[in-house]
């Protein structure tokens, strides 16, 4: 009996891409937080989706897939593809809003309820059986972030309640990317999205009038840039996704609470490094016994 390496496979590359995506959100989310000091959730959230398109286009326009398919833009769950933008633009009000009101580090760790909700939503909205191994990663992770928030030093109300249900919008959105046929492609996908989180931030824009004119060419470099790193994490994230089971993936979203750590000790010195421990070590062993579990399973499938 050997390895199916077309079972494991996609599972380690789409491990890399989530932990690239997870990254690349954390150095977003510090680029919202500076620059919530000067404008409103609201429009940070417009910007962010206005030049997140440029990622997805790039892409799409450089797949010769798509380019020998005609160039569709249009597919069969184009509702589905507007619906999961709307998830993102609450998600992002709710987010945006959390990080300008809380510590970084504080506000990243409580979004990282996302795994947890992956996992559940998995099993009625993609039919997915969930092992006693998978759960048991998951939940142990989830203590692990626990420990690291120590619940009984926050005020789990007003701004701290934001990150969750951002958690749970964006936990949707990782979800129901696997309910898109297989032959379209991922940009195009995360086209739709973003489009559809556009629309939702330009709506909520409007009706609240919360709109500051951008004060600097500095501002306009800093706006621009965090659309693009935003946009490449939500594109290696859909691709992740895409590519094997969420509750599968869903542990390794954890990665994220270090660098965010990291990011709010180096830039907003206020990251206290011991609040990691022993919480972390609990974060990483959910991931490793996902990766051993993923291993066994391909152990036992084999090849025709």
């Amino acid at each position: 009996m050997r390895i199916n390496r077309h079972y494991l496979g996609p599972f380690l590359r789409g491990t890399l891409c989530l932990i690239l995506a997870i990254f690349l959100f954390d150095v977003m989310g510090a680029i919202v937080k500076f620059l919530s000091a000067a404008y409103p959730a609201q429009q940070l959230s417009l910007f962010r989706n206005l030049f997140g398109l440029a990622p997805s286009l790039l892409v799409l326009f450089l797949a010769r897939d798509w380019h020998a398919a005609g160039r569709p833009l249009k597919i069969r769950q184009w509702r589905l593809g507007l619906l999961r933008g709307g998830f993102v633009a609450v998600a992002q009000f709710c987010f945006y809003t959390a990080l300008g009101n809380m510590a970084f580090a504080t506000a990243t760790t409580l979004a990282f309820a996302g795994p947890l909700l992956i996992t559940a939503l998995s099993v009625p909205i993609l039919r997915h059986r969930v092992g006693i191994w998978r759960w048991s990663a998951v939940a142990l992770g989830f203590v692990g972030v626990v420990m690291v928030m120590q619940p009984g030093r926050v005020a789990f109300g007003g701004y701290a309640i934001l990150p969750v249900i951002a958690a749970f919008g964006y936990a949707l959105t990782s979800v129901t990317v696997n309910l898109f046929d297989k032959s379209v492609p991922s940009a195009l996908v995360n086209l739709y999205g973003t489009g559809g989180a556009l629309i939702g931030a330009c709506v909520v824009v409007l009706s609240s009038g919360a709109y500051v004119t951008v004060a600097s060419a500095d501002d306009w470099f800093w706006l621009i840039l965090m659309g693009l790193v935003g946009g490449c994490a939500v594109l290696a994230l859909v691709t992740a996704y895409r590519m094997t089971a969420p509750s599968s993936l869903a542990p390794f979203e954890y990665v994220g609470i270090p660098i965010s750590f990291a990011i709010g000790w180096v830039i907003f010195n206020e990251a206290p490094f011991e609040r990691l421990w022993p919480g972390a070590l609990l974060i990483v062993a959910g991931g490793l016994l996902i990766v051993w579990r993923q291993h066994h399973n391909a152990r036992h499938k084999v090849d025709p």
